[in-house]
């Protein structure tokens, strides 16, 4: 259940800036029938294995409203073109199953220029985000990514219908061991997390939108490390670095198109392939990059492996009336391991987390009076 609050704005007496607040108050109930996520917002990855303890216990219910969200936009007219911020967050910081919602950052950036050029700097979604479609619950999709960070981002106009995007964004190496998942910002037995980061991510993106059918083709470039030294891990001196790569492409194909008695009706599809770009794909991958041997019995020489991913989605927007909708989708994931991954701990997360396939399908009936 989700109420919009009616968007407000208003123009700044004696400037030529205008300020807009909005929002919406959304509520979620969910019950699980098998396994007990004990989350509004279960991903793929880590929906309950058959016959693991938390299957065994069966579903549960819940309610929160930790995804309300307020923001506020201003837009100033300047001589190098409109100077647009966005301030967003919402309460999504939080365990679902507290009702102390914790306050987190969703969106902090300004952007300025116009139609033909313009740079975005701050907090903002990804180039790498695509929706594909809607569901009533929150970046859990199989496929599609949801990352906000930090970045500093062009936008241009290359011809008509045609946009050209590029950015470099904050980086996070993930990678999965022996003794579990880390970032840099992780800790290693108290001490300093191996995973490191370098460089930035950099990123591509291109969009054409005519009459109603939109066409998008995106990549990315990143460099994953680990570092040893002055951490717990052994054996000290271990230092690797791997690059890591991923394209995608989606279309919005209008069913108007084929027929007018479909009226908004849509056709999506999307397709990727890359190796260590698990953290744009949170939701299959808990945000793993790559795997190492590194604490492996035997292992002299430890490397870093990118884990190699690829998938699709196949999605239908059906429009009953101009106010009921459905979605209909189907996506398969497909995570390449390496084969030491074996030696992983059973039943740790180390192991637990690598699913090598996964299928997912989406049904759902949404009313905006």
């Amino acid at each position: 259940l989700r109420s919009d609050l009616p968007g407000v704005a208003f123009r700044v007496p004696g400037t030529e800036t205008q300020v807009r607040l909005y929002g919406f108050v959304k509520l979620t109930g969910y019950y699980d029938f098998d396994g007990r996520n004990q989350t509004d917002a279960p991903a793929p990855q880590t929906i309950p294995l058959t016959g693991s303890p938390a299957d065994q216990q069966g579903g549960d219910f819940g309610m929160t409203a930790r995804f309300s969200r307020f923001g506020i936009d201003t837009r100033s007219l300047t001589a190098w073109g409109t100077l647009e911020t966005r301030l967003e967050g919402d309460f999504g910081g939080g365990a679902p199953t507290s009702n102390n919602a914790v306050f987190r950052l969703r969106q902090a950036w300004a952007e300025l220029g116009d139609e033909s050029f313009r740079v975005l700097g701050g907090q903002a979604n990804s180039l790498w985000n695509e929706g594909v479609f809607e569901t009533l619950i929150d970046a859990t999709n199989l496929n599609q990514s949801f990352v906000r960070q930090a970045q500093l981002r062009v936008t241009g106009r290359l011809a008509e219908g045609l946009t050209g995007q590029v950015s470099i964004e904050a980086p996070d190496t993930s990678y999965t061991s022996l003794a579990g998942v880390f970032t840099p910002g992780s800790s290693l037995e108290g001490g300093a997390s191996p995973a490191f980061n370098s460089v930035p991510d950099l990123l591509a993106r291109l969009t054409y939108r005519q009459d109603g059918l939109e066409l998008g083709a995106r990549g990315l470039l990143r460099q994953l490390e680990i570092r040893t030294t002055g951490t717990a891990a052994a054996p000290p001196g271990v230092s690797d670095t791997t690059t890591a790569w991923g394209v995608a492409g989606h279309v919005r194909f209008p069913m108007r198109w084929i027929a007018e008695a479909l009226g908004q009706d849509e056709l999506l599809g999307m397709a990727f392939y890359g190796d260590g770009i698990g953290r744009y794909f949170a939701g299959q991958t808990s945000g793993q990059d790559a795997l190492t041997n590194l604490g492996l019995p035997g292992v002299i020489s430890p490397s870093l492996d990118a884990v190699t991913s690829y998938g699709a989605i196949l999605a239908y927007r059906r429009f009953w009336t101009t106010t009921v909708r459905s979605n209909f989708s189907y996506a398969y994931a497909h995570n390449d391991y390496p084969t030491y991954a074996l030696g992983f701990t059973p039943s740790s997360p180390s192991a637990t987390l690598l699913n090598r396939e996964m299928q997912q399908v989406f049904a759902n009936l949404i009313w905006s009076p």
